[in-house]
């Protein structure tokens, strides 16, 4: 019997274990239970954990681009800050610290995902290139200066926030609006 959205049912389920448990806890068993699903689903559909951990960081990047592809929209809307910070929360609530951190030190789920990266989905480069996109319209809407580096910009906001998911500490909950509203306060131009 097929289960809908079982990529997703898998996903969430692994986030849930690796709140409540950490990084430690986590086992293709330890997913399908809190899934409710079969102990042979998980292999069934991916070659081992660390694909599928790989897998997991794939799916949740796009996500966050595609908020950061909504910017435009909302140009002349709320204030310029505002509307960065919803996607700088987003891209740091994306992944938990802990399943970033297995992705990051356990070699296949890097190589995986790098070489998923390399092959085009869309992650941190697609969200500096929506930010610089809607930096440059604001810019043009006049709400940020006309001689603000909206590329520069960009870059500096999403490579620290790229920087800040990558090393959090599984263990110390990051207060992440109150992280965006700091870094938004250095990288917009008064």
């Amino acid at each position: 019997m097929a289960i809908p959205d079982l990529r997703e049912r898998l996903f969430a389920a692994t986030e849930r274990v690796v709140a409540r448990d950490g990084a430690a806890a986590l086992t293709s068993r330890a997913v399908t239970a809190e899934a409710d699903c079969a102990k042979s689903v998980l292999h069934t559909h991916f070659a081992s954990l660390d694909e599928f951990i790989a897998e997991l960081v794939l799916d949740r990047f796009p996500r966050s681009a595609r908020q950061a592809g909504a910017l435009e929209a909302k140009v002349g809307r709320a204030t310029v800050a505002e509307n960065l910070q919803e996607v700088v929360g987003a891209l740091l609530d994306s992944l938990p610290p802990a399943v970033v951190g297995l992705a990051m030190t356990r070699p296949a789920a890097a190589s995986h995902t790098r070489e998923g990266l390399q092959s085009g989905v869309p992650a941190f480069d697609a969200i500096q290139q929506h930010v610089t996109a809607y930096l440059q319209a604001e810019q043009h809407a006049g709400r940020i200066p006309a001689g603000s580096d909206a590329a520069t910009i960009a870059l500096a906001l999403v490579g620290t926030t790229h920087h800040l998911l990558m090393t959090r500490d599984p263990a110390r909950p990051t207060d992440t609006a109150a992280t965006a509203q700091r870094l938004l306060a250095v990288f917009l131009p008064c």
